[in-house]
């Protein structure tokens, strides 16, 4: 009889985890900016966590005579980036940021910011990075993820319930820097000695 209890559990693991729901930031700064500082680039209090995702679409390259996938014969064509949470602050910001095009009008009615959506997606619209802060366990240093040249691609839906909130579901994109084709538009800093 096998008795010996096989795990993935090691010495490290509490140093390698990931805790709680962190934060979304807008235009976060990795160099100049911190959690401290950053208070106005906050999105918003989130339910659910965030989620993010970098999918490469890769093409197996088909040779005659091979019948089936042969290493070494993959390609990336295209990476699929994207961060997404249930923004719980519904703000003018968030309400804009979730139109993907818009305009706040603050000047036409005293009393009301107005919000407008636009027909047309300007490059002034993307926003240079949306960036998820977490705490990873046993670390001074958080663990950052920033996804580049990002719109929102979900619009906005409110829906209202009793003994409920509205929770803004946005879903921001990255997108390739005409500058920086050699990279994907994502990064993730993971501190050094974890």
């Amino acid at each position: 009889m096998f008795d010996k209890i096989i795990s993935g559990f090691t010495a490290n693991t509490i140093q390698n985890l990931v805790l709680d729901a962190g934060a979304l930031y807008k235009n976060f700064d990795v160099a100049s900016d911190t959690v401290d500082t950053a208070t106005a680039k906050l999105i918003g209090a989130t339910r659910g966590g965030v989620k993010f995702s970098a999918k490469p679409e890769i093409r197996q390259i088909a040779v005659d005579g091979v019948k089936g996938a042969a290493k070494g014969m993959e390609v990336i064509d295209s990476w699929d980036t994207s961060i997404s949470a249930a923004v719980l602050e519904v703000s003018q910001a968030t309400l804009a940021l979730g139109l993907t095009a818009s305009q706040i009008d603050s000047t036409t009615s005293a009393d009301y910011h107005i919000i407008k959506a636009k027909n047309h997606i300007q490059t002034t619209d993307y926003i240079d990075n949306v960036t998820y802060i977490g705490t990873l366990s046993g670390q001074d240093k958080p663990v950052i993820v920033q996804v580049y040249n990002v719109i929102n691609i979900e619009g906005v839906a409110i829906e209202t319930k009793d003994k409920d909130e509205v929770v803004l579901q946005l879903t921001f994109k990255g997108h390739y820097d005409t500058t920086q084709l050699e990279h994907p538009p994502f990064a993730i800093y993971y501190p050094k000695g974890a």
